[in-house]
């Protein structure tokens, strides 16, 4: 299976991948909207692939299968200072 990987142009490290170059028509509109112009990165064998970089690839192959499109999305930001506060037990209570 090979899949194309496009990059969102409004969406900071947001990447959509779908079973064929160009072709979108799984893809809901709505996400389209969100999306913004999709930037092709690469075209992806993922047959040859153990794993991907920041995606289960077992979900990717899933996802593709069953709706022909997966979504990619950075992960939350972490706040820094509040998740030291925890660990050194701060409350201002």
């Amino acid at each position: 299976m090979i899949c194309a990987v496009y990059k969102s142009r409004r969406k900071v490290d947001s990447y959509l991948f779908v079973e064929k170059r160009n072709v979108f028509e799984r893809v809901p509109d709505a996400l389209m909207k969100m999306f913004g112009e999709p930037d092709l990165v690469m075209m992806l064998p993922l047959m040859k692939r153990d794993h991907l970089g920041f995606a289960d690839i077992n979900k990717v192959k899933s996802e593709l299968a069953e709706k022909g499109y997966y979504l990619q999305l950075p992960p939350p930001k972490v706040n820094l200072l509040e998740q030291h506060k925890l660990e050194i037990g701060y409350s201002r209570d």
